[in-house]
């Protein structure tokens, strides 16, 4: 794994900027002093904490270390969490590796779990960090479910919600909330009609930026790049939103790595072959002849998780977010097409905060995370029953130690000039 070895000049990262979007975006960003002055800081920065081919290392792993016994997930006949197929009634969405711990039974089998429930899954299988892993669930309960539970798929049936009956649109449903636009292997909602089936194509396009029968940070974050501009010129809804694009999407390329590679003595930072990718993707075949079967995402036999010693904590991910951004600037860019491709427009930070933030300071100390997760706040519940408040009273906790300027609320009208925004989103 190489990640900062490619860290670059500020000339260098800001070009790829440059190169995808029209001047009345760019100009003002690549001719900004006080931005490439950053640029660069940040390059520096990072290239002294992180060098050599391991990278992650530095950052991630301060002790590298391997457990053999600590770190395997037994998943083989006679575990207790053998695969079992989904049935017709069972919940599957876009985000493989709950499903594929759904499949396994350390989730749910019918996709509709508790907060306790994501949060003991995610810690005990991947590694997750506890505040992350809280997070993200008690997100997803408050924004796609009705406070307590959640669906990983599309609206839960009263059968599988309980008393409480089916609120919340789920994760399949949770476009612009928890679901972004430009994800690694599934399509724009308003590409294809779905956001959750997994595209064969996609999946080798992800494969083919990544040679050598290995996926890593580096190959990611660049095949990131190319969805990016690809979805510019494709999707003329596509939408790069203040929550969903600058903190989900990133999370949908970095985790596969940090979730899903297999951990040995030989690697224990994470080696993430073809197969096991493939296999939590539920991807049959090889190289060049693959097929996605949905819902049969799986973990890999002889799989070893990340060490719990350094679980995948919340300040870790705003450093792959930071790094990603380094090296291209575009990611942090919230705007979008205005109805046809190839028309990308971006909105004022400072307006849109406003005046908080700035494009410039977003990349300074902690300001990037309090960024996200105050938008986090933001986001418009499927069912209200407080929980706005709940999610509030839960980012306020998370960031108190942030000392963080506080964001009382964005301003939409800066947002509805974007079709991919304001578009009722149908779910089939």
């Amino acid at each position: 794994m190489k990640f900062s070895s490619r860290v670059v000049s500020a000339s260098a990262a800001v070009l790829p900027l440059v190169n995808a979007f029209p001047a009345k975006l760019y100009d003002v960003i690549a001719n900004d002093p006080q931005i490439a002055a950053r640029t660069i800081e940040l390059a520096k920065t990072l290239q002294g904490r992180q060098t050599g081919a391991d990278a992650a290392t530095a950052l991630f792993e301060p002790v590298p270390q391997f457990n053999a016994a600590d770190q395997y997930i037994d998943v083989s006949e006679g575990s207790g969490h053998e695969y079992v197929a989904p049935g017709p009634d069972d919940l599957r969405g876009p985000c493989p590796g709950l499903n594929a711990m759904a499949n396994h039974g350390f989730l749910p089998h019918n996709g509709y779990a508790t907060i306790s429930q994501y949060i003991d899954a995610t810690t005990t299988v991947v590694g997750m960090g506890p505040q992350l892993a809280g997070f993200l669930s008690i997100l997803g309960a408050a924004i796609d479910g009705d406070l307590t539970a959640w669906s990983m798929g599309g609206t839960p049936s009263v059968a599988q919600g309980g008393l409480l009956g089916p609120l919340g649109n789920g994760l399949s449903g949770s476009h612009n909330k928890y679901e972004s636009d430009a994800s690694p292997t599934r399509p724009d909602l308003y590409e294809a009609g779905n956001d959750y089936i997994t595209e064969t194509g996609q999946f080798q396009d992800l494969i083919n930026y990544c040679p050598g029968g290995q996926v890593d940070l580096d190959c990611l974050t660049d095949f990131r790049s190319y969805r990016f501009d690809q979805q510019i010129a494709n999707n003329p809804y596509f939408f790069n939103g203040p929550f969903s694009g600058v903190a989900v999407q990133p999370a949908a390329y970095t985790f596969i790595f940090r979730y899903m590679a297999n951990h040995s003595a030989e690697y224990p930072v994470g080696y993430l072959s073809y197969d096991t990718i493939a296999s939590w993707f539920g991807i049959e075949g090889t190289n060049g002849n693959y097929n996605a079967v949905q819902g049969t995402e799986r973990i890999p036999d002889n799989w070893y998780r990340r060490a719990q010693a350094y679980p995948y904590e919340l300040e870790y991910f705003i450093s792959d977010l930071i790094n990603a951004a380094v090296l291209h600037p575009k990611f942090i860019n919230i705007g979008g097409n205005t109805g046809t491709v190839n028309t990308f427009t971006g909105v004022s930070v400072t307006n849109l905060t406003g005046g908080l933030f700035n494009l410039q300071t977003l990349l300074e100390g902690n300001n990037l995370g309090c960024f996200i997760y105050q938008l986090s706040a933001q986001a418009k519940p499927d069912a209200l029953l407080g929980a706005l408040d709940t999610l509030t009273d839960t980012i306020g906790k998370l960031i108190a130690p942030l000392s963080c300027p506080q964001l009382e609320a964005i301003d939409e009208s800066q947002l509805e000039q974007f079709p991919g925004y304001t578009k009722k989103a149908v779910y089939s």
